[in-house]
């Protein structure tokens, strides 16, 4: 099958896609139940979760793992919607200063009709990351840059916007409204379209991204997939509670990630394997670790 954006090769494209899931790094490794229970996990929530949501105790956990994994996921993508701009023509990603800086010979004509030849870029994953704080300070820098250089304009690009859009971008500054024909707020499918002068060409990125994903990920040796353990580890704790009624085995399991050191459950744990309240927890881990070894 022909490749269809021309605005990118294949090749740079894919690799560039093994790159954004090398950064998934430390998030592929797999969970264990003191990794799962690092940033200590609250018990109370899990449980409401699992009853309101009426889901069982495997997707709960599996659901608050992925959770984890997803909280530093974010930038990974940011990576990639960022760095791919390298590969195209006229395109620069510096180590600081900018996200992407964009040089266009020709002249880059403005919706007002302004032409430029540079566009100095600021990118945002979502369109409500910025507090007023952050944006007055990054609309002062695009003033600054235009202070200094005439012959450009900067974009604020949103790759999650809330609509299709390339308009000023108003903002406040000092309390007061603030914007400037130069200065403009614009969507990554119409960043895209400056770019590449393709009006669809990122709706043919995202056409031909599912594939290439799955082409990389599905090369041996390519991508590690995590095999997670925490809740064999918490059905193996959930058997100590033999005196518990059944319903309540698995969320005494749940509590000692939280409450371990707490009074009545540290007594009750300490009963069951004799540590004493400072020793609990890293019993805990150390009882789980032997499901492995049956």
């Amino acid at each position: 099958m022909a490749w269809g954006l021309g605005f990118i090769q294949e090749v740079d494209f894919k690799e560039h896609v093994r790159k954004t899931i090398l950064k998934y790094g430390e998030k592929l490794k797999s969970y264990d139940l003191k990794r799962f229970n690092s940033n200590l996990i609250d018990p109370v929530k899990l449980i409401f979760d699992k009853s309101v949501y009426k889901t069982s105790w495997e997707e709960i956990i599996n659901n608050e793992i992925f959770r984890q994994r997803d909280k530093s996921n974010n930038n990974d993508i940011g990576y990639f919607h960022q760095n791919i701009f390298s590969y195209f023509d006229g395109c620069e990603v510096p180590q600081a200063g900018w996200d992407v800086i964009y040089r266009n010979k020709e002249g880059i004509v403005m919706p007002e009709g302004d032409i430029v030849h540079t566009i100095y870029v600021e990118m945002k994953n979502k369109h409500n990351t910025m507090n007023s704080a952050s944006s007055a300070k990054t609309y002062i820098k695009m003033q600054g840059q235009i202070l200094e250089d005439d012959d450009c304009a900067c974009f604020l690009v949103e790759a999650i916007a809330k609509k299709s859009q390339n308009i000023k971008w108003t903002t406040k500054v000092d309390g007061k409204n603030v914007k400037h024909r130069l200065i403009r707020r614009i969507s990554m499918d119409q960043f895209y379209a400056v770019l590449t002068g393709d009006e669809n060409a990122f709706y043919k990125m995202c056409m031909a991204l599912p594939g290439v994903i799955d082409a990389v990920v599905n090369e041996e040796g390519s991508v590690s997939v995590p095999h997670d353990t925490v809740i064999q580890e918490l059905q193996k704790i959930a058997g100590l509670y033999s005196g518990c009624p059944e319903a309540l085995a698995m969320p005494m399991a749940v509590y000692m990630l939280g409450f371990s050191t707490y009074k009545g459950f540290c007594q009750c744990f300490s009963e069951d394997l004799g540590a004493g309240d400072d020793a609990v927890l890293k019993r805990l881990y150390e009882y789980a670790r032997q499901f492995e070894e049956g």
